[in-house]
């Protein structure tokens, strides 16, 4: 396996017109590894995503396979393979089940990419029964269902994924997590964005935590499980 991160943020600031959100952000993605990004809601987590996928202004250095992105339009960066699943999930509405995964594809001359149709119905099941439904009637959980699918049917080498199991049952939690394992499974680098400290410290392998706009912490799910003061300081509420 390459020594090359999948995806390497460097000093990375982000911007909201005047407001200056991000300041310095560190952080990497091995190949195949899963790296959550948590803390408080409004720290800068879901614009670290942004700021990769060339969706708000920033400046440093955003690296995807050793490559620099930074300034790159958010199209392009998801055609070099960066997938990303935002919280309000995007989908369309009058587009049946069906039609919304297939929009995930970005090459249809490349239909033989890692994942197909069949895959995603495996994976969800329900997927499969509500095929031929719109996406608008769609209960939260399908929605999120929904969405994760439709970015794995373009192929990407990494998905970041901000907040899945928010607001949704136990039980679609734990889908998420088994669609998370076998996603990471076949190859695929994650970037978890998420609240949620059972689920962070159950499936990645590396966690950072941020706090103001900035990295606080960088550890294995051991090293935040002994450091009672920087949960404290951080997530607690």
């Amino acid at each position: 396996m390459s020594d090359t991160p999948m995806l390497e943020i460097a000093d990375l600031h982000g911007y909201y017109g005047k407001s200056h959100v991000l300041h310095g952000v560190n952080l990497h993605v091995k190949p195949g590894e899963i790296v959550c990004l948590l803390g408080r809601n409004g720290v800068g987590r879901s614009t670290t995503a942004k700021a990769v996928m060339g969706q708000v202004t920033a400046k440093g250095a955003v690296r995807f396979k050793g490559q620099e992105i930074l300034g790159k339009k958010a199209y392009e960066i998801a055609r070099l393979g960066v997938g990303y699943v935002p919280e309000n999930r995007d989908i369309f509405p009058d587009l049946t089940v069906k039609q919304n995964l297939m929009l995930g594809v970005k090459d249809t001359k490349k239909l033989g990419g890692r994942w197909s149709l069949d895959d995603m119905y495996a994976l969800f099941p329900r997927l499969k029964e509500r095929e031929n439904t719109p996406g608008g009637v769609l209960s939260g959980g399908e929605q999120q269902m929904l969405t994760l699918c439709r970015t794995l049917m373009g192929d990407p080498d990494l998905i970041m994924i901000d907040e899945p199991t928010e607001g949704l049952a136990p039980k679609i939690v734990e889908l998420v997590g088994t669609f998370l394992q076998e996603v990471k499974n076949r190859g695929i680098s994650i970037l978890l964005i998420e609240q949620k400290l059972a689920i962070a410290l159950d499936i990645s392998e590396r966690l950072y935590l941020m706090g103001h706009g900035k990295i606080v912490f960088e550890g294995t799910p051991a090293d935040l499980k002994s450091n009672d003061a920087i949960r404290k300081e951080w997530l607690e509420v």
